[in-house]
């Protein structure tokens, strides 16, 4: 791969978040080893993000400043990658933040792993209490990934598309992205366009390094985020995104393939909650995303409820059998001791409290 004079170039794109950006740049900015650049990108903030923004550039060589009109997370995210200079290219929310030397880290693990395409990582999931950033624990990836620290493909691990898209605990390599011609969708607002582009980035990817090691610190709770306002048909519209992804690029892999179906099921799930079946238009498209997920994999599934594994499998038109309510209940238990494990008594009492409120 062709090196840069940049090592790293960050996109942070901002839309009204004057409230948390500072916080994201300041922590953005503590790194030294890697040769990096910020690219600061206001999207139309009618708040006080832009003077934020600027105020960084003014004292950091390495901020650079665009200034365009609201297009979308999307369409923001990809104008940073058209202007990146950078052997790799990260995404920083403006709401969350990184730890220090994040990416000094990130650029050395790609530099001793022969510049993969994809360097991933874990992150933190870090939820508000009312006293500053409150508790962090572990994302969903950690400890679950066997194949760390050295060069893979999806199919070694295809869990990477399997919980949050989190594609801001990576890098990408620029030459790559536009080898492969990706680039984010570009629809209004945010829209969960991070879907289809993690699953096309690690599926394109000839190779793919993962730390278990955890950088980013993501605030997965403020009453303004993207997935606080989710719509049935923005989750119909994402999968089917994503499953297009899969058929262009032809991907046969069982693993990657029941990953897929797996963000299908919860995703159903949560629609049901939501009525969405009293929707008539809704309820068609509904029925035509069952009838994408392979019915073997559908029942093969023993990290979904049952009883939504039975209704994915009724509404694609298919036979309900073979559906084990004790291997779910052995895959509550595992994630459960996961949970404790790792993230301790408080915050599993956080997931079962989150998920009585779904």
């Amino acid at each position: 791969m062709g090196r840069s004079d940049v090592d790293v170039t960050v996109v942070v794109p901002c839309y009204n978040t004057e409230r948390f950006v500072d916080q994201a740049l300041v922590s953005a900015e503590q790194n030294a080893s890697c040769n990096m650049e910020i690219l600061a990108i206001n999207d139309g903030s009618t708040d006080g993000s832009l003077d934020i923004l600027r105020a960084h550039a003014a004292r950091d060589r390495r901020v650079r400043v665009i200034d365009k009109p609201n297009e979308g997370y999307g369409a923001t995210v990809n104008c940073g990658i058209d202007e990146a200079r950078g052997t790799y290219v990260a995404v920083l929310e403006p709401d969350d933040y990184v730890l220090p030397r994040t990416y000094d880290c990130l650029f050395d693990l790609a530099s001793a792993h022969a510049m993969p395409d994809v360097v991933k990582s874990a992150y933190w999931r870090t939820l508000s209490d009312g006293s500053g950033d409150g508790m962090r624990a572990y994302g969903y990836l950690h400890g679950r990934v066997s194949r760390v620290n050295e060069r893979i493909r999806l199919a070694d691990e295809p869990q990477l598309i399997q919980y949050h898209p989190a594609i801001w605990s990576a890098l990408y390599a620029r030459e790559f992205l536009n080898r492969e011609h990706i680039r984010m969708k570009e629809v209004p607002g945010a829209s969960w366009v991070d879907n289809p582009f993690c699953v096309e980035t690690l599926v394109a990817a000839r190779s793919i390094v993962y730390t278990d090691d955890a950088y980013y610190c993501y605030r997965e709770d403020l009453a303004g985020a993207s997935s606080a306002h989710a719509t049935s048909r923005m989750m119909i519209d994402r999968w089917n995104d994503r499953e297009d992804v899969l058929d262009a690029r032809g991907i046969a892999d069982e693993g990657i393939r029941r990953a897929n179906v797996i963000v299908g099921l919860r995703f159903l799930s949560a629609m049901l909650s939501m009525d969405v079946l009293q929707d008539d238009a809704l309820a068609q498209d509904v029925h035509a995303m069952a009838r994408r997920m392979d019915p073997r994999l559908v029942r093969d599934v023993h990290c979904i409820s049952p009883g939504v594994v039975a209704e994915a499998l009724r509404l694609g038109d298919r036979e309900i059998h073979g559906l084990s309510k004790a291997r779910y209940a052995m895959h509550l238990a595992q994630e459960s001791a996961w949970a404790v494990h790792y993230n301790g008594i408080r915050f599993l009492a956080h997931n079962l409290a989150l998920a009585r409120r779904r």
